[in-house]
């Protein structure tokens, strides 16, 4: 990916959101838009900052029956989107259907957008994996299973904790991990339970990481996100 840190914009609506974005000046970002913040505002909101030179990653996990997400997928990839998001809890077939979807909708001339299969939730303990949700084994198990799905489907990036990711790269050639859960030391965990410093995702492998609170509740967010790139560039 051109840009390797990209940032949550878990904001409640555009106007927070783009006085955030004022606070970088000229840097072109890659700009994760998760649910709460497109339910609010729409496609308007990719146009919009799609237009100012950033790329966007929308992430709304599709999952649901093949059919319905390829009709999904269709549409998104109409919206100019770079980088969007599925279950591989939803299976092979699914994922297929979503990749169907993106290629079928993309206007001519344009890269059809990439689309990363979500392993487990950087959120998941392994303790709620096996007594809450019901699949056994480890943790790694688990994501691995996925991502092997997600590679057989189709799909060139997958969405797993950094702690996943070396293990992934080695077992599933050509896979690109895309890792949220990314603090620096000082930061607070939050509801994350799987956590790494950039430093520590790039050793293990990640190529590409997710970056929300850290970087848009820093009282100098700019400093903050060069601080991490600069972590990210020197490993």
């Amino acid at each position: 990916m051109n840009h390797p840190l990209i940032i949550a914009m878990d904001f409640k609506e555009k106007t927070e959101a783009d006085t955030f974005l004022e606070k970088f000046a000229e840097e072109k970002l890659f700009l994760k838009i998760g649910m709460e913040l497109f339910y609010r505002e729409g496609p308007d909101l990719i146009h919009t900052w799609k237009e100012s030179g950033h790329s966007i990653f929308l992430d709304l996990k599709l999952h649901d029956i093949p059919n319905t997400v390829k009709s999904a997928a269709r549409q998104l990839a109409a919206l100019d989107v770079d980088l969007t998001t599925v279950h591989a809890a939803g299976g092979m077939r699914m994922m297929e259907a979503a990749l169907e979807g993106l290629d079928a909708g993309t206007p001519a001339g344009r890269a059809v957008p990439s689309c990363a299969a979500v392993t487990q939730l950087t959120s998941t303990s392994e303790s709620v994996m096996n007594k809450e949700i019901g699949i056994p084994g480890t943790l790694e198990e688990s994501v691995l299973h996925y991502a092997r799905g997600a590679a057989e489907a189709g799909m060139q990036h997958v969405i797993s904790s950094a702690w996943e990711a070396g293990s992934i790269k080695q077992q599933i050639p050509g896979m690109k991990a895309v890792t949220p859960g990314i603090r620096l030391t000082e930061d607070a965990a939050d509801d994350q339970n799987r956590v790494v410093t950039p430093a520590r995702a790039r050793e293990y492998g990640s190529d590409a990481i997710v970056v929300g609170r850290s970087i848009t509740l820093a009282e100098e967010p700019l400093p903050k996100y060069r601080t991490m790139m600069k972590q990210w560039r020197d490993h």
